[in-house]
């Protein structure tokens, strides 16, 4: 059983009329907690089979450089295999969050993700995040027609 605080953090849901798995974060955590909190996501995202996932983000406040390298080099990778293909994700983020990870050295624009088996995008509005996801499923059927 997942622990409460755990609960707390994420609420996850399978939106599948848009092919969409949403992840809503509830605060921000410590640091320790992020690992398990990806763990849930992980679960809940494979028992879904889908790899367009919108996360909400609005309510974190700090993003640790240790975990996004963590997600970057090992978590993306292995979600994208495990889900059988290129995971895109979509962070929506506050607007300071949102400055500070736009200013980090390592930033990167999706563009720059294209040789990698997952891309990851920042938005400050939900709409823009879930146009982004539409045009990427979009992108897939194309290519995959090709």
């Amino acid at each position: 059983m997942v622990p409460e605080k755990l609960t707390d953090l994420l609420h996850t849901n399978y939106r599948s009329d848009l092919n969409m798995f949403v992840g809503r974060w509830g605060y921000q955590p410590a640091t320790e907690l992020l690992p398990r909190a990806y763990e849930l996501l992980k679960d809940n995202a494979l028992a879904n089979g889908c790899r367009f996932w919108l996360q909400d983000i609005r309510r974190r406040t700090f993003n640790d450089p240790v975990i996004t390298n963590w997600l970057l080099t090992e978590y993306f990778p292995q979600m994208s295999a495990q889900l059988g293909g290129r995971l895109r994700v979509a962070y929506l983020t506050g607007p300071d969050l949102l400055a500070a990870i736009r200013s980090m050295p390592n930033f990167l624009p999706p563009s720059a993700y294209d040789d990698k088996p997952y891309v990851v995008a920042f938005f400050s509005t939900e709409s823009d995040a879930m146009q982004w996801l539409q045009q990427e499923q979009i992108r897939e059927l194309v290519v995959s027609k090709n």
